[in-house]
């Protein structure tokens, strides 16, 4: 009557279809009217096609909610991916999630439906052609959460179209590295989060229906302006560009419903990019300004110099009410001068907090009282 049954075909270290048969035996015994979780880690030294395919086909008839699949290549160094049989997969009607991994196969030929799935994981998948991504999303027509994750060697497309209606999560993972072009078209109306992680290569083309972005995070090497002119309607926003001298600011876009704002500094000259946001998020209440705990602020990071603007952005002047800077050193002239412009230009703001590690008690009392000499009436910690 257990809810969640999980097999690893590494744990049986016998012949070639053993796998298979302790697990069809374990599901004769399994009486639960509904099987919640389903986790199958197949490695096809164990296991072949046709065995999946009947794993997959009790799962189904026990109406299983929950399938996660990983597969392993039967030769390590093989990119041939495992094609599972479709027309099972595709078609469980009660299946609500599905996370597929590793070296499987998405080859959807036709229409499919599966009319419950709510949250799909596409894990270092291959695809057969751009129509089966299409197929497969198509035919998820109460889709919320998809996530997508792909490697630099390859998956068997360069244009990855999403065009979901009923999307509200989004997650992509790349790590194609500019060697070859590739593209994301995103079209999903009703989509509230966003969250992009990219190396080099990758443009991502998001379209202006997407109004009701709550909260997006965007890390790449750098940004086309019309994925960054695309998130206006966001209302809150993480950045983190590793190359922000090669950041094209789109020219008249207004942030007009931003109201927290996370930036990552350690880049060469982070600080235009945070001008920027300032400048164009009159509403801006909540900034944050962070370090990337996995690299270290680079030396040619202060390679310009920080030139303070002639005009005060409006949301220092009427709304910025928490200004918060995790890992700040404060052994910058650069630093020291974006952190003073703030605190003596942000006249609404209720409180301040600042965080430097490795701090001994004399060093944290000298910088509060620098820092203490530029603020208004409001609370102010370090920590």
């Amino acid at each position: 009557m257990v809810p969640i049954l999980m097999f690893d075909s590494c744990d049986h270290k016998r012949k070639l279809g053993t796998f298979s048969k302790d697990v069809c035996k374990t599901f004769l015994s399994h009486k639960a009217p509904i099987l919640q979780r389903l986790h199958l880690e197949v490695d096809l030294d164990t296991c072949t096609a046709m065995d999946i395919g009947i794993l997959l086909g009790i799962a189904f008839g026990r109406n299983v909610r929950k399938l996660l699949l990983d597969v392993y290549p039967k030769n390590k160094k093989s990119n041939r991916p495992f094609n599972f049989p479709p027309t099972l997969l595709y078609t469980c009607e009660t299946l609500e999630t599905l996370i597929l991994r590793f070296h499987a196969l998405v080859d959807v030929p036709s229409q499919i439906c599966l009319k419950s799935l709510k949250t799909l994981h596409l894990d270092y998948m291959y695809y057969k052609d751009d129509k089966s991504v299409c197929n497969l999303l198509s035919g998820c027509p109460f889709l919320e959460t998809l996530v997508v994750s792909r490697a630099a060697c390859g998956d068997g497309i360069t244009t990855f179209i999403i065009e979901v209606p009923s999307l509200q999560s989004l997650s992509i993972h790349d790590e194609n590295d500019g060697v070859d072009h590739w593209e994301y078209v995103i079209n999903a109306p009703s989509l509230k989060y966003l969250h992009i992680d990219l190396e080099k290569g990758p443009e991502v083309c998001l379209s202006e229906t997407s109004l009701e972005l709550v909260r997006a995070k965007i890390s790449c090497v750098t940004i086309n302006e019309k994925l960054l002119g695309s998130l206006t309607s966001v209302k809150m926003l993480s950045l983190l560009f590793w190359s922000p001298l090669e950041v094209k600011y789109p020219t008249g876009s207004i942030f007009y419903r931003l109201v927290y704002l996370e930036i990552y500094t350690g880049k060469p000259v982070w600080w235009n990019l945070l001008m920027f946001m300032l400048d164009t998020s009159p509403n801006l209440q909540v900034l944050k300004l962070l370090i990337d705990q996995w690299h270290k602020i680079e030396d040619h990071v202060f390679c310009e110099k920080w030139n303070q603007p002639k005009n005060v952005p409006d949301c220092l002047l009427l709304h910025l009410k928490t200004f918060m800077w995790e890992g700040y050193e404060g052994k910058r002239k650069e630093e020291k001068d974006v952190a003073k412009y703030i605190l003596r230009n942000a006249s609404r703001l209720k409180k301040v907090a600042f965080s430097k590690t490795n701090c001994s008690s004399e060093e944290r009392l000298e910088l509060l009282e620098e820092l203490a000499k530029c603020s208004q009436d409001f609370k102010f910690m370090l920590v």
